[in-house]
């Protein structure tokens, strides 16, 4: 059946809809619209990783020439802290400038019959009559999400309080690499990762306090696109001096801003159907918003090919297929996105090992991890036991003059118990507090900390449990027991990582 498909949006998400949509059905008519001019590029550095790539792969090998020929690849992610660097193996990605992405992704589109239409700006897809699909890939300000009505579609948005700003640089590093420095202004980190055989792409974050103290809140970030935070640029390159080895940071359009992550109830209306940014965002932490708008495109047009006929029932299966597995990637985003605006707490508290293993175990366990790299593991272990001479679960700890043989034990009868240790939680120096469901409640309880003592704290968000914990054991300098119905394993990620002293197994 030949079909008519308008995409609107000129993106990686955009053209890959457009090229799949044609290569699956011949005969259709498809149209992309980009306002921007062909030549036009926005940002630096895409990251894939090997799992990404073989799905795009198996649905149409667009990319295997030029990651190959411009691309870069990499196993192990470091952190660099204090001096130290350790890494974590088993991480295979690949990473790509934008402007060779979209190269060849324009190139591929246009030898699959897609009519491109650069500098065409579709202010309302109700100027597309006569198309039977149109595909709505116009990033995280879409018009068409707001001319639908993100109310009807159930859009929502959250705003981290973190700050970041997009770089580059001429110093290439070997692969994805985070980088810690502290100013006099507070905590500064960098994601780093090579994009070319020019250019890393150089991605920095604050807290919302440090980007005031040290004066980068002066540029116009309502200005138009163009103009890039050049004070912020000499700052950076001044306080990283040290790993930039000489090299100079690069920008294009950079300007710091909030993360904001985006959800989506309804995907579609009629035959409109929206992908990528325009209704859902992760934070560039686990997954690039390109990545997801090339797995959303991949759906959509499978299931479009399987029913050109009808379009409401392809884009129903377009959408349950795909909320699930990005409800899966935002789930990890969200303890990732909460790292990312303590790390300065982190890095002030954790030695180098102990920092590294609380950054890559934020959404894995300690098994997981050493599937991947045992030596970390054993590493962050030897390091643990050379501080308190033995293992996790060897290491004494005490709780209201009581000392227990262990750091995990269980919870049972209003009582913290391990074999014949035992200590009623309502025992003098002891505070018992709920976590909350709501982040934003997580302040009122935090008042609540008592000043001294052991805190043991239950229930609520896994999320809020863990930054209650860490603003206890961090802040207070209390001794923090956190009540988990969690297996050996990550009770032991827990205390290993630093996120609480002690894990009670069970509940409250």
């Amino acid at each position: 059946m030949s079909i008519r498909v308008a995409c609107i949006g000129g993106g990686p998400g955009g053209l890959f809809t457009a090229t799949l949509l044609k290569r699956y059905l011949p005969t259709a008519e498809v149209v992309l619209f980009e306002r921007n001019r062909e030549e036009d590029v926005f940002g630096f550095g895409v990251v894939f990783s090997d799992a990404t790539l073989r799905r795009i792969t198996e649905a149409d090998p667009v990319l295997d020439d030029v990651l190959n020929e411009k691309g870069r690849h990499w196993d192990a992610i470091e952190v660099w802290s204090k001096g130290e660097k350790h890494s974590f193996a088993g991480n295979g990605m690949s990473a790509i400038h934008r402007k060779d992405l979209l190269r060849a992704l324009q190139a591929k589109a246009t030898e699959a019959g897609v009519e491109l239409k650069f500098g065409t700006n579709v202010a309302s897809h109700t100027e597309l009559e006569g198309f039977d699909l149109i595909v709505a890939a116009n990033g995280t300000n879409s018009l068409t999400r707001r001319e639908i009505g993100e109310d009807v579609l159930g859009h929502e948005v959250v705003q981290a309080e973190a700050k970041f700003i997009w770089f580059a640089t001429t110093r290439i590093f070997d692969g994805l690499t985070f980088l810690h420095r502290k100013s006099e202004h507070g905590s500064f980190a960098a994601h780093a990762y090579p994009i070319s055989n020019e250019l890393s792409t150089f991605i920095v974050e604050a807290d919302e306090a440090t980007w005031r103290a040290a004066g980068l809140d002066e540029f116009d970030v309502t200005q138009t696109p163009g103009p890039s935070d050049m004070k912020s640029k000499e700052y950076i390159e001044a306080l990283f001096a040290e790993e930039l080895e000489g090299n100079e940071i690069v920008v294009n359009n950079s300007r710091w801003a909030n993360f904001s992550t985006r959800s989506t109830k309804t995907w579609f209306k009629d035959n409109v159907a929206l992908l990528g940014d325009a209704i859902h965002t992760a934070h560039f932490s686990v997954g690039s918003g390109t990545k997801m708008a090339m797995e959303d495109a991949i759906i959509l047009a499978q299931e479009v090919a399987k029913q050109p006929d009808n379009i409401p029932a392809a884009l129903q299966a377009y959408q349950d297929i795909r909320k699930p597995a990005v409800a899966k990637v935002q789930n990890a985003a969200r303890p990732s996105l909460s790292w990312w605006e303590h790390f300065g707490r982190y890095y002030d508290n954790l030695d180098p090992v102990q920092f590294t293993f609380h950054f890559f175990s934020r959404s894995i366990n300690r098994d997981r991890i050493a599937q991947r790299d045992p030596e970390l593991v054993a590493k962050t272990e030897a390091a643990w036991k050379d501080k308190y001479g033995a293992d996790v679960e060897g290491t004494p700890i005490t709780i209201a003059g009581t000392e227990f043989p262990t750091r995990v034990f269980q919870v049972a009868d209003n009582a913290l118990v391990a074999g014949d240790v035992k200590v009623a939680l309502d025992a003098e120096g002891i505070a018992v507090l709920a976590a909350p469901e709501a982040a934003e409640t997580i302040d009122a309880v935090v008042e609540k900390l008592p000043a001294t003592g052991t805190v043991v704290i239950y229930g609520g968000d896994a999320l809020n449990r863990r930054l209650l914990a860490e603003e206890a054991r961090f802040a207070r300098k209390l001794t923090v027991v956190l009540v988990e119905a969690a297996d050996e394993d990550a009770a032991i990620t827990t205390v290993l990582s630093g996120r609480a002293d002690a894990v009670a197994q069970g509940e409250i």
